[in-house]
């Protein structure tokens, strides 16, 4: 594209049809197939992790890539690997059965070595002791072609303390934080 083109998101191709090529997002051209492809491959992301398969997003993950989970609780924590962000999952989805997410809105930004993907979410549970558990938050998402190289959940880690405090109390044993071996070559 040549000249001006904040704004434009149609060009003539060589027919001299209008089609969809790029859009503007904080002052740099991306491709828009490739944002809306993004976005389409998170929101099946959490559409899958809502039918309780993180097998999926773990194939979509490097092998050295890096969840944090913030909080003083069984969930709280960065892991190093792929290895232990399955371990992390199985512990989820012990603790809140039936997690289900609402995708509010998804942001990508970047290029294909070097992408950002933002999510807004509703989350609804019913852990082990029946009460019900809604939270809301975002995540950031890094990918660098096409793997997930990082994941960091920013949420109301409160309502997941209590509800792991409201189940060690009901005499489920309260599981110890989870935390990932250092990855092979890093200190």
């Amino acid at each position: 594209m040549t000249g001006n083109v904040k704004g434009d998101v149609l060009k003539a191709n060589t027919l001299g049809r209008k089609t969809l090529t790029t859009v503007v997002l904080g002052g740099a051209l991306m491709p828009a197939a490739y944002r809306y492809a993004v976005e389409g491959v998170v929101r099946l992301a959490f559409g899958r992790l809502s039918a309780g398969d993180y097998e999926t997003l773990l194939k979509a993950c490097a092998s050295n890539v890096e969840h944090t989970f913030s909080g003083e609780h069984a969930l709280g924590g960065t892991r190093h690997s792929k290895e232990a962000l399955r371990r992390w999952f199985e512990r989820l989805y012990r603790l809140f059965p039936g997690l289900d997410f609402e995708v509010k809105r998804v942001l990508v930004r970047g290029w294909p070595w070097r992408t950002v993907a933002m999510i807004e979410w509703v989350d609804r549970a019913h852990p082990a002791d029946g009460l019900p558990y809604l939270n809301e938050g975002t995540h950031v998402l890094r990918f660098s072609w096409g793997r997930l190289i990082g994941l960091h959940a920013y949420l109301d880690t409160q309502k997941v303390e209590e509800v792991c405090e409201r189940l060690a109390k009901g005499g489920s044993k309260r599981p110890p934080r989870l935390r990932s071996l250092p990855s092979p070559g890093i200190g």
